[in-house]
């Protein structure tokens, strides 16, 4: 399994801008930023690479750890890692939520598989799960995808762009065939590490500088109209 820890310095930002929940704008703060690579075949057959990322506010940081599967054998070892990288989220860093984008499938997954591998731990009953692409669509008035919601923030990536589908396929291969991973080249086992880690780079950027770019739909002339007209009559 690969197992990479990396830190990186985050950009200026100010936190008045940041997704506000129940009147708490802080709220990043204690928070994980999470992204799974995965495949699923009728049902969840194993998660290819586990991404997390925590913000340090001493340092003005993010912490991040990706997990890379190699073969079907490390799967549960890999559930026991995410098991208790959560576990000291919590105890440790006291971290109470979750952020992701569009969350459920990874949730489903993860799930499924803690469940399947009898891993006894319960996500939801450590974490609340915040899902930006849900939170945009209650704000902005219509879904986006996460490329998409890249664009409007301006974020600017370093990895290629890569399909689920072919993601999937590569995950697919790797559980089937004990050595395609050792065949792999080198350049797209970063190319997948790199794509994981900038999803959940991504997420963090988008929460804290939410209010400079997420506007909330203005009414329609005629709306403002039909108003304005009840007021005065």
């Amino acid at each position: 399994m690969i197992i990479k820890e990396e830190t990186i310095k985050v950009e200026e930002f100010q936190w008045e801008n940041s997704l506000d929940i129940a009147g708490d704008k802080e709220l990043f703060k204690d928070a994980i930023f999470f992204d799974l690579e995965h495949y699923v075949y009728k049902k969840p057959i194993c998660i290819g690479v586990f991404g997390a990322a925590y913000y340090d506010a001493k340092e003005n940081e993010l912490r991040i750890t990706q997990y890379m599967l190699e073969n079907k054998y490390e799967l549960k070892k890999m559930l026991n890692m995410a098991k208790d990288y959560f576990e000291k989220m919590s105890t440790v860093h006291k971290k109470k939520h979750i952020v992701t984008f569009s969350g459920n499938n990874d949730f489903i997954v993860i799930n499924y598989l803690l469940n399947k591998h009898n891993i006894g731990y319960k996500i939801s009953e450590n974490f609340t799960q915040i899902d930006l692409q849900k939170k945009y669509e209650q704000e902005a008035g219509t879904s986006i995808g996460l490329k998409n919601l890249e664009n409007i923030f301006e974020i600017h990536r370093e990895s290629e762009l890569i399909s689920g589908s072919n993601l999937a396929k590569t995950f697919g291969k790797i559980m089937k065939d004990e050595e395609y991973f050792s065949r792999m080249p080198l350049e797209k086992k970063e190319k997948i590490l790199l794509y994981n880690m900038q999803d959940v780079v991504s997420l963090f950027y988008i929460y804290v500088n939410w209010k400079k770019h997420v506007v909330k739909p203005v009414e329609n002339k005629t709306e403002k109209e039909e108003s304005i007209n009840n007021t005065f009559n």
